[in-house]
């Protein structure tokens, strides 16, 4: 470990040790020069995409510590520029995973990884039993369609094919009902013990692929084993029947009409262990102190996130079949370029300053706002002395228009008159965006009743892609985006009024859902908890009407068992606009029940 620190100390050293002579090298303007070159490093291929917890990401952390401490900040951490979280890298298999099929007497034990795979969602658990196959394991009473009808399967293993009787086509009915998590929630509440999926579209020879092993945002599934395994194990448990799998399939998709059945010569004997890889990354603060007797135990938030997606690790639109780094030269380095401009500038007008000034830069944002949820929860400073949080997340492309995206702009009540008056001197031309939730790090604080701005200048062919590069930076236009949040911000620090908290009303159920229902929770992504947190309910939402919080933790809705994200995503579709659903959370340990009308979007 003291290796691997002076190492990387001499790599920072290497890479900016211009900035060891303190300020008096650096130009305290905001300026294109400074933002481009700032944006060079953080999106150069040395990086590697600057992905959460890697090697990448912290000489990015190395660099904007370094920067953040030759402008003059004081470390915001007890003493530390550096707030270290915990978050799930990964998924890999314990040594638990067995599988073996006596089909007709013979034993078969496929090989894990190659001929099977326990899914990344599974829980850890023993089965030895029946098997009972359920065709695509869709309940579907509107589409008058139940795979589950006439067949026990109570303390049993069920043999789940994948997708529905249409297919992999995008705009069939069955497509709700065809993810992984559905069917396995759907599995459980008809008493399985076990899901054994199986590639469920007539493939060629090179499409029966297993399941990847990788994690994706919420945790497993408890009590249940859930495997999946190659297409000729199922061919042979179906021939031990006298049935051919292909044509019992075909039969299914043809009539749009179940074929379920229990196998009478075959039973599964498998174990079940996966655990969550955890890692650590770090939010990079500093703060600069007020002068104001009043006002210096205020804060005024500075923020941007400085990861991104490495090699394409997640949320890529990638499509090519080589892993490229994705540099991010927008997303965001530019928005991080933003930050350590304005502490520079804001720096060297310090004695001027009423409130005191926090300036973030946050890890995690790409997976789900790990970092800047983690900040919220864990904050070094009181949170209800935070005055307001200004983000800045993909700036770095201002059009030949000058458009300019801001959200939050309802999230206090002198937002919009403060941003028209400023703009004069800018002439953007302005979209404004009320809701203070969105895709973004500044909804962690807005959760919290925190007014916040957005600053965004448009997304891009590049978005996403390992073509969003630094040499596609619009700097000029850059400069005079942060130069118009310094006026904001300066306003907002110096202004003896507080700046009042709006809930606005809004349709946002954060980025996962899309309903015709409405609740108007907003999810917690970050949580690692048995059932959904919310951050927060919109004003005026079915949610807020019923008496829902922001911390609560949704345990069940209707009668089904709450786990995470996707269970709450689920049990929502089999609802409508002005159903009433008992909704059971946990509120300081204590269970609570809710009626909720839902809404309509």
């Amino acid at each position: 470990m003291i290796k691997k620190l002076l190492l990387l100390s001499m790599i920072v050293f290497i890479t900016f040790g211009f900035y060891s002579g303190g300020q008096k090298d650096k130009n305290p303007e905001i300026t294109a020069t400074e933002i481009q070159d700032h944006i060079n490093y953080l999106a150069s291929d040395s990086l590697e995409g600057r992905f959460t917890g890697s090697r990448g990401g912290e000489l990015a952390a190395e660099y904007i510590q370094a920067d953040f401490g030759s402008s003059g900040l004081k470390p915001l951490f007890d003493g530390s520029y550096r707030q270290n979280f915990p978050f799930v890298a990964g998924i890999e298999l314990t040594g638990t995973n067995r599988l073996l099929l006596n089909i007709n007497g013979e034993e078969l034990t496929p090989e894990v990884e190659k001929e099977y795979i326990p899914a990344p969602f599974s829980g850890n658990t023993d089965y030895h039993g029946e098997i009972v196959f359920v065709g695509y394991g869709i309940s579907a009473p509107d589409l008058k369609y139940d795979d589950y009808k006439d067949v026990d399967v109570k303390g049993k293993a069920v043999l789940v094919m994948t997708y529905n009787p249409e297919g992999s086509n995008p705009h069939s009915e069955f497509v709700k009902f065809s993810a992984y998590r559905y069917k396995v929630n759907i599995a459980k509440q008809n008493g399985a013990a076990a899901v054994i999926f199986v590639t469920g579209h007539i493939p060629k020879d090179d499409e029966d692929k297993l399941m990847k092993l990788k994690y994706d945002g919420a945790g497993p599934i408890p009590d249940i084993g859930i495997i999946q395994i190659k297409r000729e194990f199922a061919d042979k448990l179906f021939k031990a029947e006298g049935l051919d799998f292909r044509m019992v399939q075909e039969r299914i998709d043809s009539l749009k009409t179940p074929d379920s059945f229990q196998f009478k010569n075959s039973k599964v004997m498998l174990s079940t262990g996966v655990k969550e890889i955890t890692k650590y990354a770090d939010n990079i603060g500093g703060y600069l102190e007020g002068n104001d007797p009043q006002l210096k135990d205020d804060y005024i938030v500075i923020g941007a996130h400085y990861d991104h997606l490495g090699r394409g690790e997640a949320g890529s639109l990638y499509t090519g079949s080589v892993p490229q780094i994705h540099n991010g030269a927008d997303d965001n380095a530019s928005g991080t370029a933003g930050v350590m401009e304005l502490a520079e500038k804001f720096a060297s007008q310090k004695n001027k300053l009423k409130r005191s000034m926090i300036f973030l830069c946050f890890s995690g944002e790409e997976i789900g706002l790990i970092g800047s949820s983690y900040f919220t929860n864990n904050p070094p400073v009181p949170v209800d002395k935070i005055d307001a949080m200004i983000n800045l997340d993909m700036v770095g492309r201002l059009n030949a228009e000058d458009q300019l995206t801001i959200y939050g702009t309802g999230t206090s009540s002198g937002f919009k008159d403060l941003l028209n008056t400023d703009n004069k001197n800018y002439n953007f031309k302005l979209t404004f965006i009320d809701e203070g939730y969105g895709p973004s790090d500044q909804s962690s604080f807005y959760a919290k009743e925190i007014p916040v701005l957005f600053f965004f200048t448009g997304t891009h062919t590049d978005y996403h892609r390992p073509t969003d590069d630094a040499n596609k930076i619009n700097s000029k236009g850059e400069e005079g985006v942060v130069k118009y949040v310094y006026d904001i911000s300066e306003y907002l620090d110096d202004n003896s009024t507080r700046s009042d908290y709006i809930n606005v009303p809004g349709k946002s159920e954060g980025r996962a859902m899309a309903f015709s229902v409405y609740v108007g929770t907003v999810p917690d992504y970050a949580s690692q908890v048995d059932g959904l947190r919310i951050n927060g309910v919109g004003e005026g939402s079915p949610a807020q009407k019923a008496g829902l919080k922001g911390g609560d933790i949704i345990v069940e809705f209707g009668g089904i068992r709450i786990s995470n994200i996707y269970d709450y995503t689920y049990a929502l579709g089999d609802y409508g606009p002005g159903d009433v659903v008992d909704v059971v959370v946990m509120r300081n340990g204590e269970k609570k029940t809710f009626k909720v009308e839902l809404g309509a979007r």
